[in-house]
């Protein structure tokens, strides 16, 4: 891996959205993550415990401080499911599956997720209002419409590509509507 610092890394991605994103307080940001390509191989080649650990690290800190939810979504092998704490799986109704993610379904990153909620639970999909895509791991299904891509400055974590996405609510109407431009 080229020396780079997951810890680091995560930290500057993480950065760059807070400053991307003004107010983070009650959004969701869903994060689906290839452990496997963090560390330079094949996605689903090569889930890494460690590096899900050194990751978990930055986004709890970052979701505590800044006040917003954390959703991480399983690999296919859990049908993309979402780990969640409980408490917003009942604010916003979501429908609970019954598994538990292990590095060899779900992934390494949902695992330790999993691990660190308080009240842990899988939910069937979510619409989230943010996400970042680590390894291209094709998280678009969980998030809000319309989805909006933003370039960050760091767009790499170990050595998987980051994608970040933000959304925004759908323009309706026609010639004669007049938008919200506060909510671009």
């Amino acid at each position: 891996m080229s020396g780079r610092s997951i810890f680091e890394d995560t930290k500057k991605v993480m950065d760059n959205i807070v400053s991307e994103i003004k107010n983070l307080e009650g959004k969701i940001l869903l994060i689906g993550c290839s452990t496997s390509e963090v560390t330079g191989v094949k996605i689903g080649t090569g889930g890494n415990t460690d590096s899900a650990k050194e990751m978990a690290d930055v986004f709890f800190k970052y979701a505590e401080k800044f006040q917003f939810h954390l959703a991480f979504q399983c690999c296919e092998h859990l049908n993309r499911s979402i780990v969640i704490e409980r408490s917003l799986l009942n604010k916003i109704n979501l429908v609970e599956v019954n598994a538990m993610p292990v590095k060899r379904a779900g992934g390494a990153m949902a695992e330790e997720a999993y691990r660190r909620f308080k009240d842990p639970c899988l939910a069937e999909n979510i619409e989230a209002d943010i996400g970042l895509d680590i390894g291209l791991t094709l998280i678009g299904m969980n998030l809000k419409k319309v989805v909006v891509p933003v370039r960050l400055k760091e767009d790499k974590i170990g050595e998987a590509k980051v994608v970040f996405a933000k959304t925004r609510p759908k323009y309706v109407g026609g010639e004669r509507a007049v938008y919200n431009s506060s909510l671009k």
